[in-house]
């Protein structure tokens, strides 16, 4: 693979530059710039700023430039996110559709879906940024698209019709058959002091998580608000295309029945692809003993 070419194409689609690494060309100094960024964050170092690389980028950008705003919804006992064009209640205090003042929006990266969808599972996702409104902006960047953010004050934002396909899964039949969410975390410890900076408090350290029979380093978790988000947005979800509250076989691997979208109910992005992790330690059946 010609890497500087595949770099010099990837900046011109993501918008990132040579500088953001400290170099100034496409060349050998800068796959050498890449590798070693890529090493200090513990990710394979190939030199290559793909949408991994580019997104842990973005991140420490941000958490170099300072503090971050951005308007939130008032609370209300009467929110609703939307399926099919229809409005679906949800309950939870803070939710910004995409017809909202102050919502979050995608335009494209998704396929549009008029008839009744079979929604087969709901999927999780961390999204490795600071919080929702950068996610949404690496994802239009990439021209891909999911349903959902939760923000980490759990603000959820709904950024399309449940009810279209959107591309967040990794495969098109595993796209037609979910739903998806994007839950803010930036992954990593080391952006732990602009979480507390940022007023939103200091997040829990995840410890001695496993995936796929390996064990993880330690990560950020999610914060409880964001947790009881996800809880309240699965049951909306789940009333309304029929999806029962369960986890999948396999908790903390890839599940079969979910690859092959046989199974109906929760489960997260490793469930479906060995390459994936997110979200590790995201205990799916203990969570739902609460709502069931």
């Amino acid at each position: 693979m010609d890497k500087d070419f595949y770099n010099s194409s990837s900046s011109s689609k993501l918008g990132w530059k040579p500088e953001d690494f400290g170099c100034n060309d496409f060349d050998d100094e800068l796959v050498k710039a890449i590798k070693k960024f890529q090493k200090s964050i513990g990710i394979k170092a190939d030199g290559l700023c793909g949408p991994g690389t580019y997104r842990r980028l973005i991140s420490k950008k941000e958490s170099e430039a300072g503090t971050h705003r951005r308007y939130h919804s008032s609370e209300s006992d009467n929110n609703h996110i939307i399926c099919n064009g229809v409005q679906v209640p949800v309950n939870w205090k803070k939710v910004l559709t995409y017809e909202d003042v102050g919502g979050l929006k995608l335009s494209s990266g998704y396929r549009r879906c008029n008839s009744f969808r079979d929604v087969k599972y709901f999927v999780n996702h961390w999204d490795v940024c600071l919080n929702s409104e950068t996610c949404v902006k690496v994802l239009r960047k990439r021209g891909i698209s999911v349903h959902f953010c939760i923000d980490n004050d759990g603000t959820i934002y709904q950024l399309m019709d449940a009810n279209h396909i959107a591309y967040h899964a990794g495969g098109s039949k595993w796209n037609a058959a979910s739903v998806g969410v994007e839950i803010s975390n930036a992954y990593y410890p080391k952006y732990q002091n602009w979480y507390k900076k940022n007023g939103y408090g200091e997040r829990p350290i995840w410890k001695d998580k496993r995936v796929h029979g390996g064990k993880l380093g330690d990560f950020l978790g999610f914060y409880d608000v964001q947790l009881e988000a996800a809880k309240a947005l699965w049951q909306a979800i789940g009333s309304f295309y029929k999806i029962p509250l369960e986890g999948p076989k396999v908790a903390d691997g890839v599940d079969p029945d979910s690859v092959k979208c046989n199974f109906r109910g929760i489960i997260n992005h490793y469930n479906l692809k060995k390459s994936k992790i997110d979200c590790a330690g995201l205990d799916i059946d203990e969570l739902l003993k609460d709502i069931k």
